[in-house]
């Protein structure tokens, strides 16, 4: 192992997640970020889609964010995505509507009849240079109090980042007041307490707040493993915020909800101070609600114990998303120590 390998965690789920170890896998420093030491860490609540409906006939955990993790840190990315993302579209038949990734995940978890057994399975099958561990291996349900006092059960309805905001269960404009889990047991899975244990640097998002980062923060026993670890933990913050997750989209409102359910653990937080066009913000707030995180100006944060870096870390086309390059530069400064 060369002398200078870092062991990098990532806690989230998503394209966030699946741009920061896109980045660290294909940095162009092999001797610091051997795939092998990458971990990913993602939690599964989603209850939508397919994906729910597979998780109520069959019982198997939903899987779904894994597929970003495992295409993340395959061998050929492009075609494991592809892949997974397979729709079939015959209009009748048990396999109409499903995609690719469904039916492998079905049939892996029939066939071996244990969960990490099939998660092993896959990340061979698709020649996957990395860790990717499901934060508990419990079947729970993301639930939500809002300010208004009202309960909204399931990420499917949570969830308030797709196209059509305003046909979910609850008012979007109704800001979160609390986030738990729902089941027989949450436990923090393990294997992914040893990553975290071993880690030289964790990474926490980016991601949807409620439905891809909190998840992962509420698993009994992670407050205390994040605590404990001597990793250096980074907080990498959206870039767009959506509607009803925080107050005024600002800084100060995600560090806090960080704080709240994980503990002032974070050390470096990261921030985009890149420009995007007014066309792009406009189109997001238009059918999304969403808008970009910004920091407040009156805030002072020279008192909290972690270091905010303000870097350009878009990467703009049709969408709004972080640059896996940008993010792993940065990363990887600070895992040298470059950035104090």
């Amino acid at each position: 192992m060369p002398e200078h390998t870092f062991n990098i965690t990532v806690i989230g789920g998503g394209s966030g997640t699946f741009n920061v170890l896109y980045g660290l896998k294909t940095y162009h420093d092999d001797s610091l970020t051997e795939k092998k030491n990458l971990a990913a860490i993602i939690a599964m609540t989603d209850s939508g889609g397919t994906t729910g409906q597979i998780r109520d006939k069959y019982g198997v955990l939903p899987p779904w964010d894994l597929r970003r993790g495992i295409a993340a840190l395959a061998r050929d990315t492009w075609l494991v995505r592809q892949l997974f993302e397979y729709k079939f579209h015959w209009e009748e038949g048990v396999i109409g509507g499903n995609k690719m990734w469904n039916i492998l995940l079905t049939a892996l978890a029939d066939i071996t009849g244990d969960f990490e057994k099939w998660l092993d399975e896959m990340c061979k099958m698709f020649d996957v240079h990395g860790k990717v561990i499901p934060v508990t291996l419990e079947d729970v349900q993301l639930w939500v109090h809002m300010e208004d006092g009202t309960e909204v059960i399931g990420e499917k309805n949570i969830d308030v980042s797709d196209k059509n905001p305003w046909e979910k269960n609850h008012n979007a404009n109704q800001n979160i007041k609390n986030a738990f889990l729902v089941g027989w047991e949450w436990n923090l899975n393990p294997r992914a307490k040893d990553a975290i244990m071993h880690s030289d640097l964790i990474v926490i998002g980016p991601g949807d707040f409620y439905t891809s980062v909190i998840p992962n923060l509420l698993s009994k026993g992670m407050r205390e493993a994040l605590k404990k670890s001597s990793a250096k933990i980074v907080y990498v913050v959206n870039i767009m915020a959506d509607r009803g997750e925080t107050t005024h989209y600002e800084l100060t409102d995600f560090i806090e909800n960080i704080e709240k359910y994980a503990g002032p653990v974070v050390d470096y937080v990261l921030v985009n101070s890149g420009n995007i066009s007014e066309e792009l913000v406009q189109k997001y707030r238009e059918e999304e609600g969403k808008k970009p995180v910004k920091l407040k100006d009156e805030m002072d944060f020279s008192s909290r114990r972690f270091k905010i870096i303000e870097r350009d870390f878009v990467n703009e086309s049709d969408v709004v998303r972080h640059d896996p390059k940008k993010l792993a530069a940065t990363l990887i400064d600070i895992c040298r120590g470059w950035i104090k």
